[in-house]
């Protein structure tokens, strides 16, 4: 790969849009495309170019892929139009999404009898997390492919790892978003349970990021808790669903029982029963109030979310 090599990429959700503005802002071309193309204009003013095709991208050194799904990154790469179904083929893909350890194996093999290189690279944190350049992320594929897409991945992010080779790197996100999971379940019962015995929600949430148990994860999601900002979206119930269930599948796999993980993924699995579609998960608090009798108001007070620089 060249010093400054063509990067192209494909998916332009919430994480997608401001990984590409990193990238832009570190001082690379990146050319994009995304399935609703509106969605991507915006970006033009921050140096990106916009195509029309995924095949668009087919000469780039490096594609990175962000989808939701095990079947949208087939669909984007193997499908009708998709990135490697011309003459010409990109040197590396590498995939930031959220898939199964069994559907990117599949993909690996795909990829490299097409003689094309692929990295996973999932990450740690959601798109305010991006904009404020504070990403873990985490890479598995032949150790070469990773110390050459390094550069990239740094500008990204304010940490990369390289964990092995081959799928490894799904593995650690699918652990990663089941404790994400279970953590959130947790957060929130224990806030419904100090708010009603009179401890006033702001205090209890930043007592507990100040103290032991605190993380990055529990501070960053203190404003949307404390004042039921749940339209203010970053990640939705059904997307931590599929996640509950890729955590379960995997322990399965492994032969490790997982009992936290399961009472968490039917209480997620009840969010999404009861409509609960483009909001933020963390209206799992408003549920459990409920169900414990308890009626939430925003409490309207400013919060500090840990990201600011």
């Amino acid at each position: 790969m060249t010093t400054k090599p063509s990067i192209g990429w494909i998916g332009l959700g919430r994480m997608g849009e401001a990984m590409v503005k990193k990238l832009t802002a570190a001082g690379h071309g990146v050319k994009v495309w995304n399935r609703t193309r509106a969605k991507a204009l915006p970006l033009a003013d921050y140096g990106a170019t916009i195509v029309d095709s995924k095949l668009d991208l087919a000469g780039c050194d490096a594609v990175f892929t962000m989808v939701s799904t095990t079947d949208d990154l087939k669909e984007v790469l193997f499908g009708d139009g998709g990135l490697v179904t011309g003459g010409t083929k990109p040197k590396l893909v590498i995939d930031s999404s959220s898939i199964s350890q069994e559907g990117s194996a599949e993909i690996r093999g795909r990829l490299e009898a097409l003689g094309v290189a692929y990295l996973c690279a999932p990450v740690s944190g959601n798109a305010k997390v991006a904009k404020a350049g504070k990403l873990l992320i985490v890479a598995s594929g032949p150790k070469a492919h990773y110390d050459a897409a390094e550069a990239l991945l740094q500008a990204m992010g304010k940490k990369v790892m390289w964990v092995g080779e081959g799928e490894l790197a799904r593995v650690w996100k699918i652990a990663h978003n089941t404790m994400f999971g279970v953590i959130i379940q947790s957060l929130c019962e224990i806030t419904v349970l100090a708010e009603k015995a009179g401890i006033p929600r702001h205090v209890f949430l930043q007592s507990i990021n100040d103290s032991v148990l605190g993380s990055m994860y529990t501070r960053y999601k203190s404003p949307v808790l404390t004042n039921l900002t749940f339209d203010q979206v970053t990640f939705t119930p059904k997307l931590l669903l599929k996640d509950m269930d890729l955590g379960l599948g995997a322990g399965k796999a492994q032969g490790v029982a997982m009992p936290a993980a399961a009472a968490t993924r039917e209480s997620i699995s009840r969010l999404v029963g009861r409509g609960h579609d483009n909001v933020d998960f963390a209206i799992l608090l408003q549920e459990l109030a409920a169900d414990a009798g308890l009626k939430l108001v925003p409490e309207n007070v400013k919060v500090d979310d840990g990201l600011s620089a």
